[in-house]
């Protein structure tokens, strides 16, 4: 079956690993250190993703969604974007392989019922239709161009309860300035305050940073194998996390783990882990030119 055939149904997954993406394994841990963290404390509010891709981090948020809390995922998945750079965008970066019906399979694998989704730019979010101060996270992956990021940043503001925590995606990644150009402009000009960067988030409050950071200290990062160091600029304070493996290979060894054969090329597994689409298609087509299919 071609990659490019959405006819037939996607196959479910047997673990939340063996859902494509790149949501790794830091960022895995943070989210659920944190929102296990505002369990514990007895803190409630709806949840928010504004950019799913086929839900490797809807699956964690939905774990840890309670009684009367609404979970939204909002994402255009298979519809038209909204204009022609967003379209360019999509189609660079996903063409056929992001749609609501494998986003759909994937969740329910794991979960008895759907988040509310709504299939649509994240700009209609601005229309009122997140209640003002209703959510405690936010996870923000969308469009990387800087209009659309500086919206969803805006959004997340109004919808976010006091102490409430927004997690950006690609903040710093060089195929994505616009990202980062949104993100420190609303540090700067906002009132957003970082409390956490991972090599992938960026992790901020429009509350009080110090109460998050004491949650996030709260557990030993060190002690369970990740390198945390403190930074301070501008009169800001925030911490740096990542997983302490010199080799750089901690994803692949998970995905071992899961079932994936550990003997594929290191090349092929930085691609599939770490690259963005577009760029993993690159070296797939590179690798069989060169050795044959992988």
């Amino acid at each position: 079956m071609s990659v490019t055939d959405t006819t037939a149904a996607p196959t479910a997954p047997a673990t939340p690993d063996d859902v494509p993406g790149w949501f790794f394994r830091v960022d895995r841990e943070v989210f659920g250190w944190l929102l296990a963290r505002q369990t514990a404390a007895g803190v409630t509010g709806d949840l928010l993703e504004m950019g799913a891709y086929l839900g490797r981090s809807a699956i964690l948020l939905g774990n840890h969604l309670h009684p009367g809390e609404t979970f939204t995922v909002c994402d255009l998945f298979d519809a038209d974007a909204p204009d022609g750079d967003n379209s360019a965008e999509m189609t660079m970066s996903y063409r056929s392989t992001l749609t609501r019906r494998a986003f759909e399979i994937n969740y329910l694998a794991f979960h008895p019922e759907l988040p509310v989704i709504v299939q649509a730019p994240t700009s209609v979010l601005a229309d009122g239709r997140i209640p003002a101060d209703s959510c405690r996270f936010v996870h923000i992956d969308a469009s990387h161009l800087y209009e659309h990021v500086a919206g969803d940043i805006r959004v997340a503001r109004d919808a976010l309860a006091e102490n409430g925590v927004v997690a950006l995606d690609d903040y710093r990644a060089p195929h994505t300035p616009g990202v980062s150009a949104a993100v420190w402009e609303a540090v700067f000009t906002l009132g957003l305050k970082p409390v956490l960067l991972t090599p992938e988030k960026f992790y901020g409050t429009w509350g009080d940073a110090d109460a998050v950071r004491a949650d996030l200290l709260a557990r030993d990062w060190r002690g369970d194998g990740f390198r945390l160091d403190e930074e301070h600029f501008a009169g800001q304070t925030c911490h740096r996390l990542a997983w302490d493996d010199p080799s750089g290979r901690h994803e692949f060894a998970v995905r071992a783990s899961s079932g994936a054969a550990p003997t594929r090329s290191l090349v092929r597994r930085v691609a599939l882990d770490v690259l963005p689409p577009v760029a993993t298609r690159a070296v797939r087509r590179a690798l069989r030119a060169g050795r044959g299919a992988v």
